[in-house]
């Protein structure tokens, strides 16, 4: 059985649409993904970034392959993140993904992680980034096991 993934998120997830889309996707993942929320910063843009960044950074367990979601990160299509996740996996790290609060995510995370991934050139709302990446996350489990829900014939 592998390793729950771990996502490192900024603000509290309130019970809503972002939520229940987070959590359906989260239930099909074996296992379900951990989640560790750190508080939504105050200030101008930069120290948000800052603060919000140091929450994430701590947050870290030691020797995390960190997955930073970012919009100027490689962006795969689900075939390629399938192979991308197996590769991760066995590197034998946990892996932690990362999602940046409403002003996004500092330099010295960006710098940390080890691979930046984007879900498209589309800014997303980041509550709305969870429930996309657990159904990306559970899509790379399915390619991988040859289940039905991916059908790749399909663009």
């Amino acid at each position: 059985m592998s390793r729950p993934f771990l996502l490192l998120a900024v603000g509290r997830i309130k019970a809503g649409p972002e939520a229940a889309l987070f959590a359906q996707h989260n239930a099909r993942l074996r296992p379900p993904m951990t989640v560790r929320e750190v508080p939504e910063a105050r200030g101008s843009a930069a120290e948000i970034r800052r603060r919000e960044g140091a929450a994430l950074l701590d947050a870290l367990p030691a020797g995390a392959l960190v997955i930073a979601l970012d919009l100027g990160g490689h962006q795969p299509d689900s075939e390629g993140f399938a192979a991308l996740l197996t590769r991760w996996e066995e590197s034998g790290r946990g892996l932690a993904f990362i999602i940046g609060g409403a002003e996004g995510l500092d330099s010295a995370v960006q710098s940390r992680a080890d691979q930046r991934l984007s879900l498209g050139p589309m800014t997303w709302p980041h509550f709305l980034v969870r429930g996309l990446l657990a159904e990306q996350l559970f899509r790379a489990q399915a390619i991988r096991t040859g289940h039905p829900y991916h059908r790749s014939w399909r663009p």
